[in-house]
């Protein structure tokens, strides 16, 4: 599991709490609090 992070807004979605890996999120899925699409979001090392 890992973690990602907003790269506009710094919200972190962590594939563990949310029970759903990143990359099988829908590909129209938006960033929860500024609304922008996966391609802003990267993986925290």
């Amino acid at each position: 599991m890992a973690k990602w992070i907003c790269t506009v807004c710094g919200y972190i979605y962590d594939d563990e709490e949310a029970g759903t890996a990143f990359e099988d999120l829908a590909d129209d899925w938006v960033c929860p609090t500024c609304g922008v699409g996966k391609e802003a979001f990267e993986e925290v090392a």
